[in-house]
């Protein structure tokens, strides 16, 4: 067995997940995240000012928050600026 890249995630974004029939119950769980608007705040205040195209993964990871609330936010902020 090779578990070289497990754990591992690989091109996500949210792009690729909004038509799945779950996308609305992950908005939903994470609107009930109690900092979830300060994160987003943040983000487009201060995250893609910095790095407008910064991927799920490391936006993820620059926050300590889920990959979850990660697509969420990124999804939400691209959807307002159209």
């Amino acid at each position: 067995m090779n578990f070289e890249n497990e754990g591992e995630v690989t091109c996500m974004s949210w792009e690729e997940h909004v038509n799945n029939p779950l996308w609305p119950i992950l908005v939903d769980t994470v609107h009930t995240i109690v900092m979830y608007s300060h994160h987003k705040a943040y983000v487009r205040d201060v995250v893609l000012v910095e790095q407008p195209n910064i991927s799920v993964k490391d936006l993820a990871l620059r926050l300590n928050i889920s990959l979850g609330e990660s697509m969420v936010i990124l999804y939400e902020l691209q959807k307002s600026k159209k």
